[in-house]
């Protein structure tokens, strides 16, 4: 069985925190707020696949997803 991590909050004030799920507990649609993942930073790193992404912001408010 494979387990991954979804984001979540307790309600919209809190900050967003990783629980472990397994893979079909996931919904199909999940939508995060970029400043949950941003956590006030400009940029973040991303794993995915066994890649390393880089999602940042601009000064405009747009995101850049690079690999």
């Amino acid at each position: 069985m494979h387990s991954t991590y979804s984001l979540s909050t307790a309600n919209a004030h809190d900050t967003a925190s990783l629980h472990r799920t397994d893979s079909h507990d996931v919904p199909a649609h999940v939508a995060v707020d970029s400043a949950d993942l941003l956590q006030g930073q400009k940029a973040v790193q991303i794993h995915h696949n066994g890649s390393v992404y880089r999602l940042q912001a601009t000064k405009l408010g747009k995101l850049i997803l690079t690999k």
